[in-house]
C-alpha cells in the first residue's frame, strides 16, 4: 500500500509539472508575433474540497497562441459514494480512498496547431495504482506530427520492460473513440490504467516519464504550427472538431465522471471544454 512519505512525492511531483508545463506554454507565448492578441499567462486558482478533504490548484490560460490552456493538479481523500465503490477497484471493500494527479487540455488558436490532453494519476483504495496517457487531437493532421507524437511516448515505454508501447497506443484508440459517431477523438497516444506491477519506484518512474514526453514533444509541435495562416473556413472546421472532443468528454471520459462523482471542483473538471464551438 502506498505510504505517507510516497503520498508526498506523488503529490508533489504533480506539482512540479504543473509549473514546468505552464512554464513552457507561457514561453511559446512569449515568443509568438502574429496577431494583436497579448501573449497569455497562467492563472493559478486554488480550490478546497469541503465535505471531505483535499483540494487542488487551476492553471488557466487564454493567449495569442493558446485560445485556452488549463493544467491543473490535485491531491484529494475521503469516502467514495455508495453508487459509485462498485465503479472503482478496491472501493467496494473499504469506500475510502486517496487521489492525486495533474490533468491538462489544451485548445490552440490556430486550427493547424493540435488539441492535446494528458493525465497522470495515482489512487489508492484497498489496492493502489497509476493510471493516465496523452492523445492528440488536430484539425487538420500532419503526418510527421502524429509520428513524432506517437514516437515521444514509445520511447517513454521502452525505458521500462513491461510498459506495453502497443497495448497501450491500442488502449488509447479504444478508449478515445466515439461510439456514436464510429470514429476516434484523434490520432491517438498511449492509454494505461491500474498499473501495479508490485514496484511502486517502477511505475512511478513510468508515470514521470510521460510527463516528461509530454514536455518534450508537444511545445515542439507547437512551435512548427502557430505561425501558419489560416482562414474563417479552417476555424469553422475547428470548431467542429471541438465538437466532437465536447461530445466524448461529456459522455464517456473516466476522469469527468471521477471528478463529479468525488465532489471534485467542477470548474477544474469541466476545464477540458473549449471556449467556442459548433456542431454545424
Amino acid at each position: 500500500m502506498t505510504t505517507v512519505g510516497q503520498k508526498k512525492a506523488l503529490s508533489d511531483w504533480f506539482t512540479s509539472l504543473q509549473k514546468r508545463i505552464c512554464t513552457a506554454l507561457e514561453e511559446i507565448e512569449q515568443e509568438y508575433q502574429g496577431g494583436d492578441t497579448l501573449p497569455g499567462q497562467f492563472h493559478f486558482k486554488p480550490w478546497i474540497r469541503e465535505e471531505n478533504g483535499g483540494g487542488g490548484t487551476m492553471g488557466m490560460m487564454h493567449g495569442a497562441v493558446f485560445e485556452k490552456a488549463g493544467v491543473n493538479v490535485s491531491t484529494v481523500y475521503g469516502e467514495f459514494s455508495p453508487e459509485f465503490r462498485s465503479h472503482i477497484p478496491g472501493a467496494a471493500q473499504d469506500p475510502r480512498f486517496w487521489a492525486s494527479g495533474l490533468s491538462l487540455v489544451i485548445h490552440p488558436m490556430n486550427p493547424f496547431v493540435p488539441a492535446v490532453h494528458m493525465n497522470t494519476r495515482h489512487i489508492v483504495t484497498t489496492r493502489s495504482w497509476f493510471g493516465g496517457g496523452s492523445d492528440l487531437t488536430p484539425t487538420f493532421e500532419f503526418e510527421a506530427d502524429t509520428k513524432d507524437f506517437h514516437k515521444a511516448f514509445e520511447e517513454a515505454c521502452d525505458k521500462h520492460d513491461i510498459d506495453d508501447y502497443k497495448r497501450f497506443k491500442l488502449w488509447c484508440d479504444e478508449y478515445f473513440f466515439l461510439p456514436h459517431r464510429g470514429e476516434a477523438r484523434g490520432v491517438g497516444g498511449i492509454f494505461y490504467d491500474n498499473l501495479d506491477t508490485s514496484d511502486f519506484d517502477h511505475d512511478f518512474e513510468f508515470t514521470r516519464n510521460v510527463g516528461e514526453a509530454f514536455l518534450k514533444i508537444y511545445p515542439e509541435l507547437v512551435r512548427r504550427r502557430m505561425n501558419m495562416p489560416w482562414s474563417d473556413e479552417d476555424k469553422q472546421k475547428q470548431y467542429v472538431k471541438r465538437g466532437r472532443y465536447v461530445e466524448f468528454n461529456l459522455l464517456y471520459d473516466r476522469g469527468t465522471l471521477f471528478g463529479l462523482k468525488t465532489g471534485g471542483n467542477i470548474e477544474a473538471v469541466l476545464m477540458s471544454l473549449p471556449p467556442m464551438v459548433s456542431w454545424r
